[in-house]
């Protein structure tokens, strides 16, 4: 069980980064050039919604079940036991609160360009947070663990 959760969890990180890239350059694109914010701007927000809330569950309930997750003191001492610990979670955390907020405060708005220009801010600072979170994971950006 612990192993297929940790693969979901490491595919669906492709995933959610494919979808953020997208929103990105979508985003960044509307904003630029003032169109209208349309259908599969909103749809590929909402899959990008979709996805980062299905890696927080998953990440939640491998923070709790895996192995390299150590409740303990002598963890703040190891960088790697750290990093599992405290770092990785509240990089990702904030990273899933900016995409949430992100998505939600630009429906709030009626004024295209701002829609598309609140949506890239939000997620262009997701985006750096999860791509220096993922770095820092001492076993390689591209790494898929099976």
């Amino acid at each position: 069980m612990h192993q297929i959760l940790v693969v979901l969890h490491s595919l669906n990180r492709f995933v959610l980064l494919i979808l953020l890239v997208v929103v990105i350059i979508k985003s960044l694109m509307g904003w630029l050039k003032q169109s209208p914010f349309e259908k599969s701007d909103d749809k590929f927000s909402l899959f990008l919604f979709i996805s980062t809330h299905t890696q927080l569950l998953l990440g939640l309930i491998l923070y709790f079940l895996s192995p390299a997750v150590i409740f303990s003191g002598a963890s703040m001492k190891d960088p790697v036991a750290r990093y599992w610990l405290v770092e990785h979670i509240t990089g990702m955390l904030i990273a899933i609160v900016l995409i949430s907020l992100g998505r939600i405060l630009s429906k709030k708005l009626s004024d295209s360009t701002a829609k598309h220009k609140r949506t890239f801010i939000y997620n262009i600072a997701a985006f750096v947070i999860i791509l220096l979170i993922i770095g820092q994971n001492h076993r390689g950006f591209f790494s898929v663990s099976w």
